[in-house]
């Protein structure tokens, strides 16, 4: 089962009790914070759970998968996720 953004916020309004705006709301802010954060190129640590991690990635050559043709990829950005020993073993029951 995969945890949606519904999910979540129905989490926030039975544990904390506020109510579903509010709680969207508060998840909305959560977020645009991380990502604001990330856009800036900023790395996002969460203790016990991961780092959220701006890399960028050089200009390489790749293939077209249809024509078989090289082509050259532009480098980018990407965000990586590098989860914490915390969350490892609570995802491995230790």
């Amino acid at each position: 089962m995969t945890l949606t953004k519904q999910m979540m916020v129905n989490s926030i309004h039975k544990e904390i009790g506020y109510s579903m705006q509010r709680s969207d709301e508060l998840f909305e802010s959560v977020m645009e914070i991380m990502k604001s954060t990330l856009e800036s190129g900023e790395d996002v640590l969460i203790s016990g759970f991961g780092k959220f991690c701006v890399n960028e990635k050089n200009e390489r050559k790749g293939r077209n998968p249809q024509t078989g043709e090289s082509i050259t990829l532009a480098p980018r950005k990407v965000v990586t996720f590098k989860y914490s020993s915390n969350l490892k073993d609570s995802v491995n029951n230790k």
